[in-house]
């Protein structure tokens, strides 16, 4: 049996409705000349109610449904950030040959918001080198491998389709976890292959950079007790304490 999809069912009961008020107007008030007027006047206006409706109904819904999704996206971060990100940067950060030139601006103060501009030109103008011989590659190989699955999850994720550096970010991460993995003894490397590892390990060092932060950033206006909690384990800050003082 043939069945109607809903919106056609709804227009029909709109359109019929319509009809019979205008039939009502027309039986009880006896004016013909003036329903009909009414009429073409409603439909001349149409138009306009239509316009009115797409261009800005819609964007405000559209809005709405983006900022929704973008929330979604940022507590994915979080979690990200929390799990896996903070301790990859611990692990990184020592090694980073000029880790002193990011400047005041990636030393964070739980009472102030962050700035941003300055932190995003320091990243921007640093120059990432990272001393090989300071990373614990083998150390690095099982923390990956403890969190490959949590990494794979956050990409079959479909909110991460909205943030395309973050994307970046995690595949880097996963060629870092696959060419570690492949090594069969990682304490026993030639220095090519070492320093081709060591850039993998940079790559992912500058993503996440970028990605902490626009996090810092996030969470000093949104969740100021999270913010607290990230600058008292500030992987940038050699001197950060998590105990409060």
């Amino acid at each position: 049996m043939f069945k109607l999809a809903w919106q056609v069912r709804l227009g029909l009961i709109l359109v019929s409705c319509s009809v019979l008020v205008y039939i009502l107007k027309i039986t009880l008030i006896d004016n013909l000349p003036g329903t009909i007027e009414y009429i073409f006047n409603s439909a001349g206006f149409l138009f306009i109610n239509v316009l009115f409706v797409t261009l800005v109904i819609n964007g405000l819904l559209a809005r709405r449904a983006k900022n929704e999704r973008l929330e979604k996206l940022n507590i994915v971060i979080g979690i990200f950030f929390t799990e896996v990100g903070n301790e990859l940067l611990k692990r990184i950060v020592p090694a980073d040959k000029n880790a002193s030139n990011f400047g005041k601006s990636f030393i964070l103060n739980g009472k102030e918001v962050p700035d941003g501009h300055s932190m995003i030109r320091a990243a921007e103008s640093h120059h990432f080198e990272l001393n090989s011989e300071v990373i614990d590659l083998k150390e690095m190989h099982d923390f990956l491998q403890e969190n490959r699955n949590f990494l794979l999850r956050l990409m079959e994720n479909p909110v991460m389709l909205e943030h395309q550096s973050f994307t970046s970010l995690l595949m880097a991460a996963f060629h870092l976890t696959a060419e570690l993995g492949y090594r069969k003894n990682l304490s026993n490397l030639t220095v090519s292959d070492r320093a081709h590892l060591t850039g993998d390990i940079n790559r992912v060092y500058q993503a996440l950079t970028k990605e902490w932060i626009s996090y810092m950033e996030y969470l000093s206006l949104h969740y100021p007790y999270l913010y607290s909690l990230a600058v008292r384990t500030n992987p940038y800050d050699m001197n950060a304490i998590v105990e409060v003082e």
